[in-house]
C-alpha cells in the first residue's frame, strides 16, 4: 500500500533539509506527490531552486516556529493545529512528521510517521549525563508524547533507535539514511590534509578534542561549518583551521581533495558528512561510537573519542601511509555505495504501508 499523497514537514536550516529533499525526489520518481511544509525561516533561493526541481513537489511555507526554537509548548500546540488544517487542505494520504514534537492527542485525519532524526534527551545523556536543564525537560516531554501518539517511528540508524527505546520506551525503525550516488574520485592526488565539517560549536561533535590533536600533528587540519550556535554556543580553535560555512559545491570541493575526513563525535544518530565525505573519496578516521560502527565497521579507523594523543598519531600515520589511505578511500566509498536515496525510500515507503495498513479498514487493508 503507496501513499499517492504525503505531507513532509521540513526545515531549512539544517540537515533535515537535505533528507526532506531526497526523500521527496525518491518519493516522486515512485509517483507520490510530496507537498513540503516548511517550519522556520523560509527556504534561500537556491533551496527554492532545488526544491522547484522536484517533479510534483510543492513547496509551502508555512511561517510555523521550529520545535528546538519555540519558547514554551503553546506555539507547538497552535504550529500541531495549522499541520492537521493543512493535511486537510491539501487531502494528504499520509503525514511524514521531521518534528515529532509537533504530534499530538487529537485525532489526524491520515496516520503520521514520526522521523526520530537527534534529540535533546539523547544528546544529554551521550554528552553530558545526569539531571537536565528545565528546558530541556519540557522539550523532552513534548517529543515523548509526540513520539507515543505517532503511528510509526524510523530512526536513521539501528544504533539511534536502540537510545531511543532506552530514553523514551518505544523503538522506531531503522530506516538508514541516504544520498544521491556521486564518483569518488578515487586514485587522484590529495593533499596531506584532514577535513572535517558540520555544526562546530555544539559540544556533541568534540571539536575540542581534535583542536587538542591538531596541536600535536605534522599535518593540517582544516574544518567547515559554523563556529557559533543559535543559542550563543561557541567553539574557539586554536589549531584547526577553521573554513567558514560553505556551499555545497565548495564542501564537496574541500572533500575531493582532503586525503582523510575525521569525525570526533560523542554523538551521531547518522553521520551525513561522514557520508558525503565517504563518497567523495576520502579515508575516514571516525569516533569509536555505537552509530559510526554499525555504519562504518571495516570501512573506517576508528580511535577513542577521549584520546586526542591517539587520534594526532592515528591522523598522522595515515597521512604518511599514502598506500593505505587509498585502500580506506575505496573501503569507504564502497561501503557509501549501500547507503543510498533508494533505500532510504524504499524502506520508508514499507514504513508507510504499515501505518497505512493500520489505519485502513479491514476489507481496504486486506486488499
Amino acid at each position: 500500500m503507496i501513499p499517492r499523497h504525503v505531507l513532509v514537514t521540513a526545515d531549512a536550516v539544517g540537515g533535515v533539509w537535505t533528507y526532506a529533499l531526497d526523500l521527496s525526489q525518491a518519493l516522486a520518481r515512485r509517483g507520490v506527490r510530496v507537498t513540503l511544509a516548511i517550519l522556520g525561516p523560509p527556504p534561500d533561493a537556491a533551496q527554492k531552486r532545488a526544491a522547484e526541481a522536484v517533479q510534483g513537489l510543492e513547496l509551502v511555507e508555512t511561517g510555523l516556529p521550529l520545535d528546538w526554537l519555540a519558547d514554551g509548548p503553546q506555539p507547538l500546540e497552535q504550529a500541531a493545529r495549522s499541520l492537521r488544517d493543512l493535511a486537510a487542505e491539501k487531502r494528504t494520504d499520509l503525514i511524514h512528521l521531521n518534528s515529532p514534537a509537533l504530534m499530538d492527542a487529537a485525532s489526524w485525519r491520515a496516520p503520521v510517521v514520526g522521523a526520530c532524526h537527534s534529540c535533546l534527551a539523547t544528546w544529554w545523556d551521550t554528552v553530558r549525563g545526569g539531571a537536565m536543564p528545565e528546558d530541556f525537560v519540557w522539550r523532552t516531554e513534548r517529543l515523548a508524547q509526540g513520539y507515543r501518539h505517532c503511528d510509526r517511528l524510523i530512526a536513521p540508524s539501528h544504533a539511534f533507535a536502540q537510545q531511543t527505546a532506552a530514553l523514551y520506551g518505544v523503538l522506531p525503525i531503522a530506516v538508514r539514511n541516504g544520498r544521491q550516488r556521486r564518483s569518488p574520485s578515487l586514485g587522484r592526488l590529495r593533499d596531506r590534509t584532514v577535513l572535517t565539517a558540520g555544526r562546530l560549536w555544539d559540544d556533541g561533535k568534540n571539536m575540542t578534542a581534535l583542536d587538542r590533536a591538531a596541536g600535536r600533528m605534522r599535518g593540517a587540519v582544516e574544518a567547515a561549518g559554523p563556529l557559533t550556535g543559535p543559542h550563543g554556543q561557541s567553539v574557539v580553535l586554536n589549531h584547526v583551521k577553521p573554513l567558514g560555512v560553505l556551499t555545497a559545491e565548495d564542501l564537496d570541493a574541500r572533500m575531493r581533495r582532503a586525503a582523510v575526513f575525521c569525525s570526533p563525535s560523542l554523538y551521531e544518530p547518522f553521520g551525513l558528512g561522514v557520508l558525503e565525505a565517504a563518497q567523495a573519496g576520502c579515508a575516514l578516521v571516525l569516533a569509536d561510537i555505537p552509530t559510526f560502527r554499525e555504519l562504518w565497521q571495516g570501512a573506517a579507523v576508528f580511535f577513542d573519542p577521549q584520546d586526542d594523543a591517539g587520534l594526532a598519531a592515528t591522523l598522522d600515520d595515515l597521512l604518511d601511509d599514502t598506500d593505505r589511505t587509498r585502500r580506506m578511500a575505496a573501503l569507504a566509498a564502497s561501503r557509501a555505495e549501500t547507503f543510498t536515496v533508494e533505500a532510504m525510500a524504499e524502506g520508508t515507503l514499507a514504513v508507510y504501508a504499515e501505518a497505512l495498513a493500520a489505519h485502513a479498514p479491514l476489507g481496504e487493508a486486506a486488499a
